[in-house]
């Protein structure tokens, strides 16, 4: 019996881990598709780490997140119990996490990037400081991620300084002058 107890909570742990992860996969998708394209032509500030550093860190992050979720819903009594609260946090921040990749680079709208990654940051710290009352060390896996998100709200910010978004051009034609008209 103890085995069979493991082995289910080896799969609830693994499912944890992976269900962030997934939006990961389908964002790094999106985010290769705009690389050479978009991405690479912007200005960067000076701290950019190199490409190839984003999708470890992200896993990372993800993985760590993603147990620390697990130990809540197992210490707080699942979906139902004092996890609740925290548990909806997660699925908020999660949904926020996944929502910034298709807005900067399926939209190039780094202003929206912005905005999306600031409330990010603000549910991700009000879910590790849930998660903690609940199980310490799942609050405690936050703070890594709360470090990185304060990294990456300042890249994304740099960027925007660093790459002003073009006004709308009207499609107006255009006036006439007060002269012109005159001699009508």
């Amino acid at each position: 019996m103890a085995d069979k107890n493991c082995a289910g909570n080896v799969l609830k742990i693994a499912g944890a881990i992976i269900l962030p992860n997934v939006g990961g996969v389908v964002n790094g998708k999106i985010t290769r598709n705009h690389i050479k394209n978009w991405y690479e032509h912007l200005n960067f500030p000076s701290f950019r780490p190199p490409n190839w550093l984003f999708a470890p860190v992200w896993t990372s992050l993800y993985a760590g997140m993603g147990y620390g979720s697990y130990l809540v819903w197992r210490d707080g009594g699942g979906f139902s119990g004092e996890a609740q609260l925290p548990l909806i946090a997660y699925g908020t921040q999660l949904a926020l996490n996944w929502a910034w990749t298709p807005i900067f680079f399926g939209q190039h709208n780094i202003k929206g990037g912005l905005v999306d990654i600031v409330a990010l940051t603000a549910a991700a710290g009000a879910c590790g400081v849930l998660f903690y009352r609940v199980n310490k060390t799942a609050g405690l896996l936050f703070v890594p991620y709360m470090a990185w998100l304060g990294f990456a709200t300042a890249l994304n910010y740099a960027m925007l300084k660093l790459n002003p978004e073009k006004k709308e051009e009207r499609s107006e034609q255009p006036s006439t002058s007060s002269a012109e008209r005159k001699q009508n």
